[in-house]
């Protein structure tokens, strides 16, 4: 059975026990404890904990969830995956154990023909928490299953919570014996690799407390409502049912791999255990390939931290997997192709977007292929120095280095080492990345909080959303019907104190989709309320941040909301600008010029886009100028609502990662010309924007770039300071405006070459010093020693030309040279060593060492040569005292 049958046939099975079907969510969501939606019910959260009324008693769902804790175990074994679809069934206070257990059950061992999976029921085990009484008789008395074929286990195995105080209870999961020539009998308590579990039915009873762990916290007592909580393994499911031994060989992921097999002309051992190095690096390829897909798909952009840093990694294993298996230059444009073909069928967004996820994912490939080589390019310099010092070890410190700079993975790291003849210090590099994950575990910890603090707006999001008034008026009589302080509700504030005021109707923009909250002011007889900042919660209630200027206000008082005419009219200018820039991109660049995030505000816009590499001058320009016609156009700006799947019928652009609900808002300007969804303000005509002036352009990350532009009167008093500029430069150069760019390179041009006029006086200068240095050597033992502070002016970039120079007039001698230079607080040295130096054991490197000390500095280098940098230039005589002392040693 396909992979896209066994979803249909969960989502069918349970619409037709009367379900509401839900659309998986994105995979990123705006919870702070989540870096990417890593379960069935996270979307389902807020009904769970009782912090929302859901809109349903029951539901179901095939959630796209990504997991990367265990990233490294990724092809190492068969059993772990980065992304993976979880089929649930939920009930928020509907039906309990008895229906969860007969649903589960009928779909898993009801015949193909019937809609069933056909499972056969006398290869399904089961376990119960230690004292479910109850689920055990219902599994045996109703279902039929033998008693030896149902386990009781603790709670680190059959008892579920969210890992914070909150929900949890006991659960039941459902195991597929696969047979003896998987293990050992005994059920799962024996050997889970041959007792697969598929399903996990989780029985939402209790209220846990604080604790650590899967066992370390007390149960407090019983929920006012009983929940089910199921997961059903879609992939585990798929291998099962498609007679293979593990994901990677079912028809969604296979596939993959063979596109790997053409490009590299090695072979996977399928079917085989879990195999070598290169069945590891097939299955990462699969693994990340579809993985990275997903989340591009969801607006996800490679980056250096959080989600951005996890799809980075993602991708440079691919590319490493693909390279140590002989692949030779780019290869994500295939992989991204069978994913989009392969999936596509359950989330087409694969196939309508693919050309975007194509670019991001093909950006990151190009920039980590030449980041491979700057990489090389260090491990060679540190690979070169342990082999000149002796030594057979690769450090575990420049490994870390590597890989954390570099994106080296220790593997490849470990193969590099390998063809120069060395080992690598591993220990030291697990120890180094034991410390890094230490310090992420601690700081996740740190932001981790429950989802209690929504528990204050439960009441007044029951209540309904607020009505917001602020696209057809600026004021609105409302009635304040909650008040918050520091997270707890109050009956009245008076003056000088900050609160939360909720109002069941309000003109005021709540902060969403780039565009910043609206300021104004909330009144009623002697009572004034200054508005800072408004906020949504749960995407429908309006939070209003005040401070109490005047009076006294109470929960049920009636007042006037008012939004700050002026400061609305620059943001819907801000607003409507943005969507002219988007739609100026994509007719200049391509529909590939996507949005990848935005700002605005009064005068001001940002645009964050999906584009690799810079815009030229001439581009910008003409971006700013198609921008610009559709102002002067005046363009009628339309706004209406509808359905999802007739916006995007009609062409309207929706923000990547962004979850819709069944009806969407469109802004419409200039028919064609503009056409998004858009919760935002906006101007009546596009003329009211005022001109567009782009200020720049530049890279946030791989793959996207950002412009910003000042609009309106904003952009007019930027034009008039430049061109104020412009006529203080040409008063100053006493030439026309015109002539001031021409004028401006000559003088830049003769400014470069009396510089490089400069450059090469000084460097005669400092080289003429070389012979003086080299007639006052000295001889220390068997060894000629140069030990000098540098001639004035001879910065760190002269000190080594320098120390070359005195080093070869002693060439045919034992003789080091070491030369101190004070270049502006900094003291950069250099020690060298000639080759009969090195004869006698000297090496510049360890001399390093010697001196670096009394200088405050550092340094290292080869035995050759050696540099370093210090702070303190009142102890260069000392340095060079220490520098005597260790080659009078050597001699004796």
């Amino acid at each position: 059975m396909q992979t896209h049958e066994i979803r249909r046939r969960f989502l069918d099975h349970f619409v037709k026990a009367g379900h509401t079907e839900v659309p998986s969510a994105s995979l990123i969501l705006d919870d702070p404890n989540l870096l990417f939606v890593n379960a069935g019910m996270v979307q389902f959260v807020p009904y769970f904990l009782g912090q929302q009324t859901p809109p349903f008693n029951t539901a179901t769902s095939v959630q796209k969830c990504v997991r990367t804790l265990d990233i490294e175990n990724v092809g190492i074994t068969t059993r772990h995956n980065t992304f993976f679809q979880m089929a649930g069934n939920f009930s928020f206070g509907d039906y309990f154990k008895r229906e969860a257990i007969n649903f589960a059950w009928s779909l898993l061992t009801n015949p193909i023909d019937d809609g069933g999976y056909g499972f056969d029921p006398e290869r399904l085990w089961v376990t119960v928490y230690l004292d479910d009484d109850e689920a055990q008789d219902i599994w045996h008395k109703e279902i039929g299953i033998p008693n030896e074929r149902i386990q009781r286990r603790g709670m680190a195995d059959n008892y579920w919570s969210m890992g914070i105080p909150g929900p949890c209870g006991p659960c039941s999961e459902i195991y597929y014996d696969r047979g003896p020539e998987y293990g050992k009998d005994g059920g799962p308590e024996a050997d889970e690799d041959r007792y697969l579990e598929i399903w996990n039915l989780v029985f939402m009873q209790n209220e846990r407390g604080e604790g650590v762990g899967k066992d370390n916290f007390e149960v407090l007592g019983p929920l006012p409502k009983k929940n089910i909580d199921t997961g059903m393994g879609v992939e585990r499911v798929a291998f099962l049912l498609q007679g293979v031994d593990n994901v990677y060989e079912t028809d969604l992921v296979r596939p993959v791999i063979t596109k790997a097999e053409q490009l590299t002309g090695r072979r996977y051992a399928a079917g085989g255990p879990e195999g070598g190095a290169d069945d590891i690096r097939f299955r990462v390829i699969a693994d990340h390939a579809r993985t990275a897909a997903m989340l591009i798909a969801d607006g996800v952009n490679p980056g250096n931290e959080g989600r951005g840093y996890v799809l980075r990694r993602l991708l440079r294993r691919i590319v490493r997997s693909a390279r140590l298996l002989g692949a030779e230059g780019a290869t994500m444009s295939e992989f991204m192709a069978v994913v989009r073909d392969e999936m596509s069928p359950s989330y087409p967004e694969l196939k309508t977007d693919y050309k975007r996820i194509e670019n991001v994912a093909v950006g990151e490939e190009t920039a980590f292929l030449r980041t491979l080589a700057s990489g090389s390019k260090m491990f060679e310099s540190e690979a070169d120095e342990v082999k000149a010092a002796g030594k057979k070890v690769f450090g575990g410190s420049e490994a870390f280095v590597l890989h954390d700079t570099y994106g080296f993975p220790i593997d490849l790291t470990l193969e590099m080492a390998a063809e120069a003849g060395l080992s690598v210090d591993e220990d030291g590099f697990r120890s180094l990345m034991a410390e890094q994950r230490a310090r992420a575990k601690a700081d996740a910890q740190a932001r981790k909080h429950g989802h209690t603090d929504l528990m204050v707006y439960k009441d007044l999001l029951d209540r309904g959303p607020t009505e917001f008034t602020g696209f057809a008026e600026l004021n609105t009589e409302a009635k304040i019907i909650g008040l918050i302080k520091d997270g707890q509700k109050v009956p009245a504030a008076s003056v000088g104190e900050q609160v939360e005021v909720i109002l069941d109707r309000s003109p005021l923009y709540a902060e969403a989709g780039g565009q910043i909250a609206d300021t104004g002011m909330i009144t009623a007889n002697g009572v004034r309320l200054k508005v800072d900042d408004v906020q949504k919660i749960a995407k429908k209630l309006w939070v209003h941040k005040v401070t109490v200027e005047e009076g006294l206000i109470a929960e049920g008082d009636e007042v006037l909301a008012q939004v700050d005419a002026q400061w609305r009219h620059g943001a819907t200018q801000g607003h409507s600008g943005t969507h002219m820039v988007h739609a100026a991109l994509r007719q200049v660049l391509g529909p590939n010029a996507v949005q990848a995030g935005s700002l605005n505000k009064p005068g001001y816009l940002r645009f964050d886009f999906n584009w690799q590499g810079g815009l030229s001058e001439q581009t910008r320009h003409e971006i700013e100028d198609v921008a610009n016609a559709a102002v002067s156009a005046d363009y009628q700006v339309n706004t209406f609502v509808t359905d999802l799947p007739k916006a995007k019928e009609m062409g309207a652009m929706a923000l990547f990662g962004e979850n819709y609900g069944d009806e969407v808002r469109v802004v419409e300007i200039g028919g064609p010309f503009s056409m998004e969804l858009c919760g935002g303000t906006h101007v009546a005509h596009s003329s009211q924007i005022g001109p567009i002036t782009l200020l720049g352009e530049s890279s946030v990350g791989s793959g996207v770039r950002r412009v910003e532009a000042f609009v309106g009167l904003d952009s007019v008093r930027y034009l008039a300071k430049e061109r104020a500029l412009l006529q203080g430069l040409a008063s100053t150069l006493k030439v026309p405006t015109e002539d001031v760019p021409g004028r401006v390179e000559n003088l830049v041009e003769r400014l470069k070459v009396a510089e490089r006029e400069l450059e090469q006086s000084r460097a005669a200068a400092v080289l003429a010093s070389a012979g003086s240095l080299a007639d006052a050597a000295h001889r220390i033992g068997d060894v000629l020693l140069v030990a000098e502070k540098a001639p004035a002016g001879v910065g760190a970039g002269d000190l080594r030309t320098l120390a070359t120079d005195v080093r070869g007039r002693l060439a045919q001698q034992a003789a080091v040279v070491a030369l101190f230079g004070d270049d502006d607080g900094k003291v950069p040295f250099v020690v060298a060593t000639t080759d009969g130096a090195r004869e006698h054991g000297i090496k510049a490197g360890e001399l390093v060492k010697a001196v670096a000390p009394a200088i405050g500095g550092r340094g290292g280098g080869k035995p050759d040569m050696a540099q370093g940098s210090g702070t303190d230039a009142s102890g260069i005589e000392a340095a060079i005292a220490a520098l005597r002392a260790a080659l009078a040693e050597g001699s004796a």
